[in-house]
């Protein structure tokens, strides 16, 4: 059994995925990652929060919200491997997809003549 390992602090999450400290909290807020707290009460991150958050940034940019990638993660082993990895891809892959193949459907509906307020 693998023991993960929570070393990494609000900082160095923050610096490593690209994101303000206050958003390494808010992700942490609505479980996309999680931390541990130090005597001190001190978070602690593991390796894989800063990976976490920048796959998150993406999802957020196909539309996904926190709760769906929450859910999505919640998933994930506590030492995600490659193939893990691979099935949260294949996972947002395919949601954002569907929500393209929505998004066009709405478009042709916007684009074939009809009355805007008839479409809903």
């Amino acid at each position: 059994m693998t023991v993960t390992a929570y070393t990494k602090s609000v900082g160095e999450v923050a610096a490593e995925s690209g994101v303000a400290a206050s958003a390494v909290r808010f992700y942490e807020q609505h479980g996309v990652i999680t931390a541990v707290r130090t005597q001190g009460d001190q978070r602690r991150f593991d390796d894989s929060a800063a990976c976490r958050i920048r796959v998150a940034k993406v999802a957020q940019r196909v539309g996904l919200t926190i709760r769906e990638i929450a859910d999505i993660f919640a998933a994930l082993p506590p030492d995600p491997q490659p193939a893990d990895w691979g099935r949260v891809a294949d996972t947002l892959v395919a949601e954002a997809e569907a929500r393209a193949a929505a998004l066009r459907t709405h478009l042709a509906a916007m684009c074939s003549g009809a009355r805007l307020c008839d479409l809903a």
